[in-house]
């Protein structure tokens, strides 16, 4: 239950940061207005207190896993919402990037 509650927690960091950073991009280059910078900053501070909520303690190695789950979910949301079509090396770098969240992450240690 550890492992799942940890993705899950991976998972809404995600949406936090990669949706907070949309929302400050869609406020400046898109010129759509400060709400919209507002909604992304608060977003933003979110995601600082969701990482916070991991069960493993050591801020390196939550942050460092995290890089991996914010590449590939950079990609997964530029589909969603902006239309970017991934090539093979942008699955391909996502994939080694998760393959390194599991290791970091999952990785048996001694207690």
């Amino acid at each position: 239950m550890t492992v799942l509650r940890s993705i899950l927690l991976f998972i809404l960091a995600a949406v936090a940061e990669i949706g907070g950073a949309w929302l400050v991009w869609q406020g400046v280059r898109e010129h759509r207005g400060w709400v919209w910078i507002g909604a992304g900053v608060i977003a933003l501070g979110l995601y600082g207190f969701v990482a916070t909520l991991q069960p493993d303690a050591h801020f390196g190695r939550i942050l460092a896993a995290y890089g991996g789950v914010f590449v590939a979910g950079s990609l997964l949301w530029g589909m969603a919402l902006d239309g970017f079509r991934p090539d093979r090396w942008d699955i391909a770098g996502a994939a080694l990037c998760l393959i390194g969240v599991a290791v970091i992450m999952y990785a048996p240690r001694p207690a």
